[in-house]
């Protein structure tokens, strides 16, 4: 007990960024590792739907949803985490942002064959592929954030908006539950999570194909207990009374072009937890690799196959910017705060990669 304490005395002694950022890096190598040992990916997922109606990676996915909500809330209800202080619970509800955003990243992951994590995965592997999108997404979402598309993003947001001051204050379903039903802030909240984490519980685990692939439910579990891993390390291990951390969990796409820009100007810049998490990823992801016996050099096959992950780079990082967040930040981060517009983020994301699907099923693009 005394050599514990003593290693949280250490690492509180640390400054926040770098307490942070180690941090960071260990959850993002898991994360990687993880999702390259067991071929978790989103956008894969609802390819196995389109082409085979296999539904098991995508119940990996929902698993890690689940999972997520469940160890959040937890921490949530027991006062380590204030998740008002997320992106995600905002007092605006900015619907059109998150269905645009949503639709255009999904159509984008399927162009560029994955979302912002699977090609950090892909670089990881040796996937030239995969670092020509990520370097793409990264300068397309901090041109959405701060540059030449940010005008159009900031004009998509205000046109439709709903203001949730007086509709419980925020946009998490606690929040509606409070103001519409009269129940306290705890109960809500256990109430909403249950309303969300119960049945996709359900839809995972009362199909047989699912409970018998070991492979998908570790990948489901370990991604939830991560994300949720990710909000501690901001939430606890980064407070400080004078200098906290912001709250900020799991997301792949504003963080690789925070990534860029800190590589371009290191002497001046400062690491982040968001930072560290992409580089871990790739490290997790190469050396998973290497034991597997599997890091190959590749590129594209043809200037169609380059055209179409460009392309879908550059969808995928206006795309997230505009609905906050990918199909880990939005569809598992921010469902985890029990955020609406996370859900119809998510949804849209979705909706998007089926759109994606149909297209190049029709020949565009190829």
């Amino acid at each position: 007990m005394e050599d514990a304490s003593g290693l949280w005395g250490m690492l509180m002694g640390m400054p926040v960024v770098t307490r942070t950022g180690l941090a960071g890096l260990i959850i993002g190598a898991m994360l990687g590792a993880v999702m390259h040992r067991t071929n978790f990916c989103t956008m894969g997922s609802l390819s196995d739907i389109n082409a085979f109606g296999d539904w098991r990676r995508f119940r990996a996915w929902v698993l890690a949803m689940a999972t997520a909500i469940l160890l959040t809330q937890a921490m949530q209800f027991m006062g380590y985490l204030d998740l008002n202080e997320s992106i995600y619970l905002g007092s605006s509800f900015n619907w059109l942002a998150f269905i645009v955003g949503g639709l255009v990243f999904g159509i984008g992951m399927v162009f560029a064959s994955g979302c912002g994590a699977k090609n950090l995965i892909r670089v990881g592997g040796g996937d030239l592929k995969g670092l020509i999108v990520v370097i793409v997404v990264g300068v397309t979402a901090y041109m959405t954030l701060r540059g030449l598309i940010a005008p159009l993003r900031v004009w998509l947001n205000d046109i439709a908006v709903i203001d949730m001051t007086d509709l419980g204050g925020n946009t998490g379903l606690h929040s509606l539950l409070e103001a519409f039903t009269g129940l306290q802030n705890g109960t809500a909240a256990i109430t909403g999570t249950l309303v969300l984490a119960l049945p996709m519980l359900a839809f995972c685990f009362l199909n047989r194909d699912f409970r018998t692939s070991p492979r998908n439910i570790i990948a489901g579990l370990a991604i939830g207990v991560l994300v949720a891993a990710a909000w501690w390390t901001t939430g606890v291990l980064g407070y400080d009374d004078f200098e906290p951390a912001p709250l900020f969990a799991l997301n792949f796409v504003s963080p690789v072009g925070n990534s860029l820009q800190y590589l371009m100007t290191w002497t001046g810049a400062s690491i982040s937890f968001g930072i560290t998490t992409v580089f871990g990823m790739i490290l997790g992801s190469f050396l998973s690799s290497l034991l597997a016996g599997q890091f190959r050099l590749g590129g594209f096959a043809d200037t169609n196959d380059l055209i179409r992950h460009l392309i879908g780079g550059v969808m995928m990082g206006a795309g997230a910017v505009t609905s906050l967040g990918c199909t880990i930040g939005q569809g598992v981060s921010g469902i985890s705060t029990l955020a609406l517009g996370s859900v119809l983020a998510l949804l849209a994301i979705i909706a998007g990669g089926f759109i994606g699907f149909k297209a190049l099923e029709r020949g565009f693009l190829l």
